[in-house]
């Protein structure tokens, strides 16, 4: 049996809980300690009997009712379901990637502006879809604020001659980011190389040529 990390096991455990919704509720789970093991001692679950009768006891029916005449209950439940995905698409749209308000007043400002929306979302499902096939149990709104935390900067380092060396460089991700990119099987480019600048209102001014 493939032995996996207390962090891979945590990935696997968010999943099992977003596909069992409520259910999760009635099991009660002893996770790993950070510095423990996993094994039969470290890691178990079992049913929890009372919450279960609770959850029996609390259940209803979810009925749905159309005017479709064809198709077999199994259809008219799938186009339901796709009716629910193209409403959170819209959804994001609104919320996610701020598709409204438009102020523009010229139509092709508008057009652009629902364009570069549409290109958006675009990258959102990829983005989700990446995550579902590799980090599932995180939501695409999840990994863009923890990459949030990663920012550019550029160290401005004057040198004697009145130029100034210019570093662009990224920040080092912290512990958990790292592992959603080795999760989503993504790699951070390399440092930008350095660039120097000339600073003539510095202390090298008197080094420029002068001009007749």
């Amino acid at each position: 049996m493939k032995k996996i990390t207390r962090d891979e096991l945590l990935m696997k455990l968010g999943t099992a809980r977003k596909e069992a919704g409520r259910i999760w509720n009635i099991i009660d789970i002893r996770i790993p300690m950070k510095n423990e093991k996993i094994s039969g001692d470290t890691f178990t679950f079992k049913i929890n009997r009372e919450k279960l009768r609770e959850q029996q006891f609390k259940e209803g029916t979810y009925l749905l009712r159309t005017n479709l005449q064809d198709g077999e209950p199994e259809e008219l439940w799938q186009r339901y379901i796709l009716l629910t995905e193209i409403e959170q698409a819209f959804k994001e749209l609104k919320s996610d990637l701020h598709l409204r308000p438009v102020y523009h007043q010229l139509d092709n400002r508008i057009e652009a502006h629902i364009f570069v929306s549409f290109l958006a979302y675009c990258l959102q499902i990829t983005l989700k879809q990446q995550a579902k096939q590799h980090a599932p149990g995180i939501t695409p709104r999840a990994i863009l604020e923890k990459f949030k935390t990663m920012q550019m900067i550029d160290v401005h380092l004057p040198t004697t001659d009145g130029r100034e060396l210019i570093l662009p460089r990224y920040t080092y991700p912290e512990k958990d980011i790292a592992l959603l990119l080795y999760k989503l099987k993504l790699k951070l480019p390399n440092q930008p190389p350095p660039k120097i600048q000339y600073q003539p209102n510095k202390c090298g001014a008197d080094l420029l040529p002068k001009t007749q």
